[in-house]
C-alpha cells in the first residue's frame, strides 16, 4: 500500500513512528514526514512555525506545498493525515475535491470541540475516518459521523508511570518548549529559577538541536545539567517547569508534578484568549476539565510568567494530589492507539 501522510510536527512524527510499527503489511510512506520514515518532500524543520503571525508569513509556501501533496495524491491508496489542523483539513478538502473516493483517515483531530464547533460537520463530510485520540470527542459528532476513540498514542510511547513521589524534591526537569521563539522566551526565566532553587535541574533539549543552535538558544548551560531524553528525565525528576504542548500531557501521563509556562506573541494570545476564548491551554487541564471538571496543574501564562509568581506556586505545590489526579487521568485515557489506526488504515 502507498500511504499519503501529512505529519508536519515532531509530536506527530513520534506518534506516527509508533503506527509504523504495527503495519501488518507493506507500507509505502510518502508525503510530508520524519526524514527518518523514508523520503518525504520536504524537510520538517522548514516548516516549524510559532503561533499565528509565523504562519501568515508562510502562507504562499504552505498553499504551493499543499498542490504537490495533492498531485501525490494521485498515486496513493489511502491517505493520513496526523493533527496540524490549520494545514491538514484544507488540504483533505483539496484532495477529496479532486479525489472523491479516496480514503482519507485523520488521526489526532482538530480541536474544534474547543473552539470551532462549525468544522465538526465539514469534518464528518470531508474525512471518511475520524480516528479520535480524547474519550470525550466522539459526543461532540452526530451520531452518523465516521468518528471513534482509538485510545491515546502517549500511552504507546510511555510505559512507566510514577506510582509514588520522593518525600523532598531533589531534581527539577525544565522543558522551554521545541520552537525557537519559546526556547528564547522562557530560558532566562528559567536560569533565574534555577539559581534559587537548592536541587539539580536538568534542561531537556530536543533530540534534532545541532550544537550551534543549542548554544545560541540556551546559552551558558556549564553549571547545568543537559537530556535528550524527556521520558526518562520527566521519570526521574521529583517536578518540572513545562512550555506548553504535548510535554505537559507527557509530564502528567508520568505523574511528575509540573507548572505551564507559556509565553506567546501578544497578537497571537489576543486571538486565542479573546477571540477563541480559549481558557486553557495545557492538554492535560483541557482533558481533566471535561473528566472531572478543574484542572490538574497550574498554568502561568503571559506576563505572569515571573520568577517570584513561579517559585510561589512551586513551593505551594501540593504534589501528591497532582499524582493522585495523574493517575486518574491515565485510567481515563485507557490505552495506546497506534494498534487500532494501523487496523483502520490497512482494512
Amino acid at each position: 500500500m502507498k500511504l499519503l501522510v501529512s505529519a508536519l510536527e515532531h509530536s506527530a512524527n513520534v506518534h506516527l513512528t509508533s503506527l509504523t510499527k504495527e503495519f501488518k503489511g507493506d507500507v509505502k510512506l510518502i508525503g510530508i514526514f520524519d526524514k527518518n520514515l523514508g523520503e518525504p518532500i520536504v524537510d520538517l524543520q522548514s516548516l516549524a512555525i510559532m503561533g499565528i503571525v509565523d504562519a501568515l508569513k508562510k502562507l504562499r509556501y504552505f498553499f504551493k506545498l499543499a498542490d504537490e501533496m495533492v498531485e501525490l495524491a494521485k498515486d496513493a491508496d489511502k491517505v493520513l493525515l496526523i493533527d496540524s489542523s490549520g494545514f491538514n483539513l484544507p488540504l483533505a478538502k483539496k484532495i477529496k475535491k479532486k479525489y472523491p473516493d479516496k480514503e482519507i483517515i485523520y488521526y489526532i483531530l482538530p480541536q474544534a470541540w474547543a473552539w470551532k464547533k462549525k468544522r465538526i460537520p465539514v469534518l464528518a463530510k470531508t474525512i471518511d475516518k475520524l480516528a479520535s485520540i480524547l474519550p470525550f470527542e466522539p459526543s461532540y459528532y452526530p451520531d452518523d459521523a465516521p468518528i471513534e476513540y482509538v485510545g491515546h498514542p502517549l500511552l504507546d510511547q510511555i510505559t512507566e508511570f510514577k506510582n509514588e513521589l520522593n518525600a523532598e524534591v531533589k531534581k527539577i526537569a525544565f522543558m522551554p518548549g521545541s520552537r525557537k521563539g519559546e526556547i528564547k522566551k522562557l530560558m532566562s526565566i528559567y536560569k533565574e529559577i534555577i539559581k534559587e532553587i537548592n536541587t539539580e535541574a536538568t534542561i531537556i533539549i530536543p533530540k534534532h538541536f545541532s550544537e550551534e543552535e543549542i548554544a545560541e538558544l540556551y546559552g551558558d548551560l556549564s553549571d547545568i545539567t543537559i537530556s535528550y531524553e524527556a521520558h526518562k528525565t520527566l521519570l526521574e525528576s521529583d517536578f518540572a517547569f513545562i512550555c506548553s504542548g504535548t510535554a505537559t500531557l507527557e509530564a502528567a501521563i508520568i505523574g511528575v508534578p509540573f507548572i505551564l509556562t507559556y509565553i506567546a506573541k501578544p497578537l497571537d494570545f489576543f486571538i486565542g484568549a479573546k477571540l477563541f476564548k480559549i481558557k486553557d491551554v495545557g492538554l492535560s487541564n483541557i482533558m481533566f476539565k471535561k473528566f472531572k471538571g478543574k484542572s490538574i496543574h497550574p498554568e502561568f501564562l503571559q506576563e505572569n510568567v515571573t520568577k517570584e509568581k513561579l517559585l510561589i506556586a512551586y513551593k505551594a505545590y501540593d504534589r501528591e494530589l497532582f499524582l493522585t489526579h495523574a493517575k486518574e487521568l491515565r485510567e481515563y485515557l485507557d490505552h495506546g492507539s497506534s494498534a487500532k489506526v494501523a487496523k483502520l488504515i490497512e482494512d
